[in-house]
């Protein structure tokens, strides 16, 4: 069919079969990176009559081209990109040719800037990584091709511009690509060509330069419309991940999905994960009618011969090849948040279509992006990478990135702002030994002394508080259990992790065989002490109401918590007052060891806080002030 009498139809038909190449570019400042792009969709007639008169308007009021046309002013649309002549955010852009579709992601070259570039180059199949001609292999070229190899692409186009600044010499373009060749050897990038072109004269670009004759490869735009990318998917491992259970009546029941990976074949035997049972695929239907089977990157849904449980997250695979389905594994990290990691969240993690909570265990190392050394961090900053351990509550079902990258990727959320705080790269599950809960010879000393593995650090900031005992103390019907109980709940409403102990509950149980005499009653509180010492040595605030009337007896309790932990709240009642307030306590016949009755009540002197039971609608709120002004809770 002649163009003559082709119609709109048949051009939308064969334009929609072309092939699509997602392109990635990357460089330093001033490469020329926004004027390589805006030249290819310039000489590949790309851009409308209006927009040619606006750039060359454009050019000369904000260009930074001299007297040519800037072509980067196509790009660089921020107005800080326009005034600084730089790039800021990734600017996608889509253009086409007879033998291709084109899709390119013109990122930033500033290392504050990297999580720029990583979001560009997530889907991107091929790179093109600018060096300037003057300057040649800079520390930017190093990093860009460090993160180009970090996330799997496997096609780099090395295009040295600015070749007529240097008199398009061959040699130094040849001494540019040894240079280049020698630091790329050292990363799994197969496939790496080189193209020495002038962006801005249009040299190399579109048509083969006739400034270069030495240089016998292909142009630009030859190359991006011939380079073979359909064996860079994985067609071997078929994954499924079900994103959707469409059941519009009762006779149809099918899950919708993108084909992650590999061939879905109809009347094939399939294993649904985590269940691990098995059926076969009765139908793949899409929109245009029923497939005998489909590939990455088609979307279809699948309908089952049995009736599965089967939701969203689970995965369909082939039971004679299957994922790993783990839940401790090593990853790349690339930390995308502007707000430090902290190692004690629990994060969000979303793995194709699994969701699921996720903590880093350890970091490995980070890796500095410029020189590729290895160091030792506690935690990541914005625009780090680098190599960690993680545990997931869950068992995912992954593939190592470089075998799968449809499996091999996820997300980090917050599980606060939810805000995307990082990306990962799966490089493989966690070996047995060194799996996250192992327990190292120092750890081991540790729990031979009866020393927790959790650092008080780690409790106060997962908690927000400091363990601490508040000690209410004062006679039968004073009021203690009340004061007690209104704090315990008003410091739970305010998020604080507490436990309470009080007389009647402790002796129902673990001092069930004790009686009230002086000997019993101070193994009694000894018993309590001794619990509380452990709730605060786990960073949870206790609560105890126990009348205690013997100061020894209260100092001895004091030591055993520990003095700064112990902060004695004294409910100043008299007797009267208390007889009153419990009548059914104190009328009771031969009553004996009763504080205040026949045995002594030792008012304390130095309490932390005295309260007045006259008035005990407040004193729970005056505890309350009186641990935010110690530094208790909230921190």
């Amino acid at each position: 069919m002649t163009a003559k009498n082709l119609n709109i139809q048949d051009f939308l038909n064969q334009d929609e079969k072309k092939d699509l190449l997602r392109i990635l570019t990357a460089g330093s400042v001033d490469d020329g990176k926004s004027t390589l792009i805006g030249r290819l969709m310039f000489d590949s007639k790309m851009i409308y009559e209006d927009q040619l008169a606006a750039l060359e308007r454009d050019s000369k009021r904000i260009g930074h081209a001299g007297e040519d046309i800037d072509y980067a002013l196509l790009l660089d649309g921020l107005k800080a990109e326009r005034e600084q002549g730089i790039t800021i955010d990734v600017a996608y852009r889509y253009f086409s040719t007879n033998k291709r579709k084109f899709i390119i992601a013109d990122t930033p070259g500033h290392e504050q800037y990297t999580r720029n570039m990583v979001t560009g180059a997530s889907t991107a199949n091929l790179a093109i990584i600018l060096i300037d001609a003057t300057k040649g292999v800079i520390t930017q070229t190093r990093r860009h091709t460090f993160l180009v190899s970090l996330l799997g692409i496997k096609h780099v186009v090395l295009a040295v511009n600015k070749m007529d600044l240097v008199k398009f010499d061959q040699k130094i373009f040849d001494d540019i690509c040894e240079d280049y060749k020698n630091f790329v050897a050292q990363l799994d990038i197969p496939d790496v060509n080189f193209i020495p072109l002038s962006a801005l004269k249009g040299d190399n670009v579109v048509e083969p330069s006739a400034h270069m004759p030495w240089y016998k490869g292909k142009c630009m735009l030859d190359f991006l419309e011939n380079v073979h990318i359909s064996s860079d998917r994985n067609f071997d491992d078929m994954r499924y991940p079900v994103q959707y259970v469409l059941k519009p009546d009762n006779n149809f029941r099918g899950f919708s999905a993108r084909v992650a990976s590999g061939i879905i074949r109809k009347g094939e035997t399939v294993m649904v994960l985590p269940s691990k049972k098995t059926s076969k695929v009765k139908s793949i239907t899409t929109y245009d009618g029923e497939l005998d089977e489909a590939f990455p990157p088609q979307s279809v849904t699948v309908t089952l011969e049995d009736e599965i449980d089967i939701s969203r997250g689970d995965m369909l695979v082939y039971p004679d090849n299957l994922p790993r389905v783990e839940r401790h594994f090593e990853s790349m990290l690339v930390w995308m948040d502007e707000k430090p990691m902290d190692p004690t969240t629990h994060f969000i993690i979303k793995h194709a279509n699994h969701n699921t909570k996720a903590r880093i265990d350890k970091i490995q190392y980070k890796v500095d992006v410029n020189t590729m050394a290895k160091s030792n961090i506690e935690f990541f900053n914005l625009n780090e990478i680098g190599r960690v351990v993680l545990t997931t509550n869950k068992p995912l079902y992954f593939d190592p990135y470089k075998k799968n990258k449809a499996t091999g990727a996820f997300v980090l959320i917050d599980p606060m702002t939810h805000n995307t705080v990082a990306v990962g790269m799966i490089i493989d599950k966690l070996s047995s030994d060194n799996l996250p809960s192992r327990i190292t010879e120092d750890e081991r000393e540790q729990i031979r002394q009866g020393i927790g593995l959790v650092p008080t650090e780690q409790y106060e900031k997962r908690y927000n508080q400091k363990g601490a005992t508040i000690w209410v103390t004062g006679l039968h019907g004073s009021g203690k259990n009340e004061v007690a109980f209104s704090l315990e709940k008003q410091l739970f409403e305010m998020g604080a992790t507490v436990v309470l102990l009080d007389g009647s509950s402790v002796r129902s149980g673990l001092s069930k065989e004790l009686d009230y005499s002086p000997t019993d009653r101070a193994e009694h509180l000894r018993r309590v002490a001794e619990v509380a010492r452990i709730l605060n040595d786990q960073g949870i605030i206790t609560i105890c109401s126990f009348i205690s009337p013997d100061k020894e007896i209260r100092k001895q309790v004091a030591k055993i918590i520990g003095e700064d932990r112990f902060h004695l709240c004294y409910l100043q009642a008299d007797l009267d007052f208390c007889k009153n307030n419990k009548a059914e306590f104190y009328n009771q016949e031969n009553l004996s060891y009763v504080p205040g009755i026949d045995i002594q009540f030792d008012e304390p002197e130095n309490a932390a806080l005295q309260l007045l039971a006259t008035d005990n609608s407040r004193n729970a709120e005056l505890i309350i002030e009186y641990c935010r002004e110690k530094g208790i809770f909230p921190l």
